[in-house]
């Protein structure tokens, strides 16, 4: 399964469109997003999409509607760690990485974090954490494929 992984697009529609409609284009199985929506729009913009969303809140995520509408329409949804399992891994999520987060990453094979609006990937604790970059001002995302356990990082300027 191919799963695209985005975060902080901070309200950028076009670029939501855009990546949404790559992940069509390549029949992604879900999208996984690092937070920071920073509104209702974006969320619409990507539920309109119709394939599965797994996200967290981020520091930019302060509206109490974005948390609701994120409870009720997520695939799975969290306000801090979030950990499930898809296509047979065991991932977690969170918009800031941070050491003392280690102990929560426990477990998963890949964690999946945003906050930081680049792109980078390295292991810690043999967990391989990825920060997909980020929507906000530009096309910076990754696609992660369950089956060969790889990621590609895709990074252009603007749509």
């Amino acid at each position: 399964m191919k799963i695209i992984i985005i975060g902080d697009s901070h309200g950028n529609i076009a670029n939501l469109k855009h990546v949404m409609g790559f992940a069509k284009h390549i029949k992604c199985g879900a999208v996984i997003h690092t937070g920071d929506w920073n509104n209702l729009k974006s969320l619409e913009t990507v539920f309109n999409y119709n394939i599965p969303i797994y996200t967290v809140l981020g520091n930019a995520d302060i509206d109490p509607k974005l948390i609701k509408k994120l409870k009720i329409r997520s695939e799975k949804f969290s306000d801090g760690f979030l950990k499930f399992k898809i296509g047979g891994i065991k991932v977690g999520v969170v918009h800031r990485f941070s050491k003392d987060q280690q102990q929560m990453a426990s477990g998963c094979s890949f964690v999946f974090t945003g906050h930081y609006h680049s792109q980078k990937e390295w292991e810690q604790d043999g967990v391989k954490i990825i920060r997909s970059g980020a929507l906000e001002n530009g096309i910076n995302f990754a696609v992660f494929d369950t089956k060969t356990k790889i990621v590609e990082f895709i990074n252009h300027d603007k749509v």
